[in-house]
């Protein structure tokens, strides 16, 4: 190539080659890469309790609502059980309050504090439901885990990091490149990505384009995906990214 380009160049100071035909002759561009999940979180307790099971381990594959972690939260379920005793007894007295107002035996203020209380009861059971909801943590997508930062029968704390999950199926390509290239690299444009763990090259397509070049490198980041499905490929995995501006695209 290097043969190729230096007659190139010494015709092109000698007129006889335009720039633009030196610029097509020149090797694509290519830049370091990484593919990184799309979806990816780290789940946490929202209650303080003691951790009764882990039903994935580090590494394993899991589907979208699957329970993945169950809290002990019996004292949770004690109160459950007691709002909805408090809640009966109270949609009771509130029946028994307006069937007298429609008799004419009993009075109007009587039978609005019943329906109060009524209410009331019902949201302490709404309460208590959503609290024992916590008990529970489903995986909100289907993925893999990548770390396990709690184990079975230890007591963690509200907020405290329990796993950490990402979605291997849907992986985009993370990569810098020079802000020059704005002016012809566009979401739509296709590429190649070389990953070096595989030593295969997959196509893919630039999605989006960061919105801040760094003045000090005089960078962008850049998002693309695959474009076929790939299932060695994994988050994580590097490599280079071979890509032609759209004046040299074929």
């Amino acid at each position: 190539m290097k043969q190729f380009l230096l007659p190139l160049a010494a015709a092109a100071l000698a007129g006889a080659v335009s720039p633009a035909a030196l610029a097509q002759s020149a090797p694509a561009p290519a830049v370091r890469a990484q593919l990184v999940a799309r979806q990816y979180t780290t789940l946490s307790s929202e209650l303080p309790a003691q951790i009764e099971a882990i039903n994935v381990r580090e590494g394993r594959s899991f589907k979208a609502g699957q329970v993945l972690v169950a809290l002990n939260c019996s004292v949770q379920q004690a109160q459950l059980t007691e709002a909805r005793a408090a809640l009966t007894a109270a949609e009771k007295k509130k029946a028994v309050n307006q069937r007298l107002v429609e008799l004419n035996a009993g009075g109007k203020l009587e039978a609005d504090l019943a329906a109060a209380e009524a209410e009331q009861a019902a949201a302490k059971l709404r309460l208590a439901q959503a609290i024992v909801s916590k008990c529970t943590i489903r995986a909100p997508f289907s993925g893999r885990v990548v770390s396990q930062q709690a184990r079975a029968h230890q007591y963690v704390q509200a907020g405290q990091p329990l796993l950490e999950i990402l979605d291997n199926s849907a992986l985009d390509v993370e990569f810098i490149a020079p802000s020059n290239w704005l002016a012809w690299m566009k979401p739509g444009h296709a590429f190649t990505v070389v990953i070096e763990e595989t030593g295969k090259s997959y196509p893919a397509q630039l999605t989006r384009v960061g919105a801040k070049v760094d003045p000090v490198s005089h960078s962008i980041k850049a998002v693309g995906k695959i474009q076929s499905p790939a299932p060695e490929l994994v988050a994580g995995m590097s490599g280079r990214v071979v890509i032609k501006p759209a004046n040299r695209a074929s």
